[in-house]
């Protein structure tokens, strides 16, 4: 059994809008990311299957041709595979749950979280 604490996790600043810290196990990533307002993830998608639980503010998705706003309190389950973008519509930290594991997040190949901006041009 493990036990981890959340503030002796050390955050991961991916650019000057995303931070994250991460807790890998076998078979899962588990995130707290952290996003100011007007944080983009560009467009992306992922072998794993993932589960977004916002704790504080607010989030759009873009996601299947449709647009999602996610508040305070809401979960979304993306599925493997699926492009979607975030836009930070107020400072927000998500609860972020992946399966299997990020390996990309562990090799660090994840160039588009690191080069997220502002801008969605």
């Amino acid at each position: 059994m493990d036990r981890y604490n959340w503030t002796r996790v050390a955050e991961e600043k991916l650019n000057d809008r995303v931070h994250r810290r991460m807790i890998h196990t076998p078979a899962m990533t588990i995130a707290k990311i952290r996003l100011t307002e007007g944080a983009i993830v560009p467009l992306h998608s992922h072998v794993n299957e993932q589960v977004t639980m916002l704790e504080s503010g607010s989030l759009r998705f873009e996601m299947n041709g449709e647009e999602i706003v996610l508040e305070a309190g809401d979960a979304l389950v993306i599925p493997p595979h699926v492009p979607h973008l975030v836009e930070a519509l107020e400072d927000s930290m998500a609860t972020d749950l992946f399966t299997p594991r990020r390996e990309d997040w562990i090799t660090g190949d994840d160039s588009y979280l690191r080069s997220a901006s502002t801008s969605r041009a």
